[in-house]
């Protein structure tokens, strides 16, 4: 039987499943990759199920500590996802980690990470790939938002929520705000040309809010799934190498 790749972290909702891969060391740069929401009904549990092997091969390939982490209400991680739910979880695999850290967020935890970053100096960097730039739409009407994320598992059934504040929660973010105030920090964009669930011009209002420090890559035929893109692992590789030593 090949061994659980994941330990538990205590965090402010329950433990939060977390894949370290590398050795820690006082020269050693350190790495955190969060998977975001599912985007098919049921999906939860299985969602972040690769991301241990992309810690396995960032580390190996690049030198670096890296942690693989799923945030409440997906993969091994259990609880009630929310917004804010997610925000705590993140600042809280940051510290668990240590600082200086580079965070790599896939979908909605791309744009937690900007928001992030923007308020803790222990992040020096963030990857945000498949990103939304607004919440708005999504959470535009709360009941049917949140009747979505119980059908892709993130919201248990029967979960005692108010709709209304439970959207409210990401009405207040601001990921353009954010990555304006991070001028002086790296920060990667990679966007699927053909996403159909985040459109690529929220990747382009991102990246003309960050101004000049904004790398940009939007990538001709590729959708939502960027995990499954070879190609976003070789972006990833390039982008932490070129962080230095």
């Amino acid at each position: 039987m090949a061994p659980d790749p994941w330990l538990m972290v205590s965090g402010p909702a329950g433990e939060l499943a977390v894949h370290l891969a590398g050795a820690p060391g006082p020269a050693r740069r350190r790495a955190l990759v969060v998977p975001g929401l599912p985007t098919e009904a049921g999906a939860a549990p299985r969602t972040g199920a690769t991301f241990p092997a992309l810690a396995d091969h960032l580390a190996a390939t690049v030198g670096w500590q890296v942690a693989a982490g799923c945030l409440r209400g997906v993969g091994r991680s259990p609880g009630v996802f929310s917004v804010r739910g997610w925000q705590e979880d993140l600042a809280t695999l940051v510290g668990w980690l240590g600082g200086p850290v580079w965070l790599v967020g896939f979908g909605l935890a791309g744009t937690l990470a900007l928001c992030l970053a923007a308020s803790e100096p222990a992040v020096v960097g963030v990857a945000a790939l498949g990103a939304p730039a607004d919440l708005g739409p999504w959470l535009a009407d709360p009941e049917e938002a949140l009747a979505g994320a119980r059908r892709l598992g993130v919201v248990p059934a029967g979960s005692p929520l108010d709709p209304t504040a439970w959207a409210a929660e990401g009405l207040g973010i601001d990921p353009l705000a954010a990555v304006a105030r991070l001028s002086s920090r790296p920060v990667l964009l990679v966007h699927g040309q053909d996403d159909e669930v985040v459109p690529v011009q929220h990747a382009r209002d991102l990246a003309a809010a960050g101004g000049e420090a904004v790398e940009l890559r939007v990538l001709a035929g590729a959708g939502h799934r960027l995990r499954a893109d070879p190609r976003v692992v070789a972006l990833l590789i390039g982008w932490l190498e070129r962080q230095g030593a």
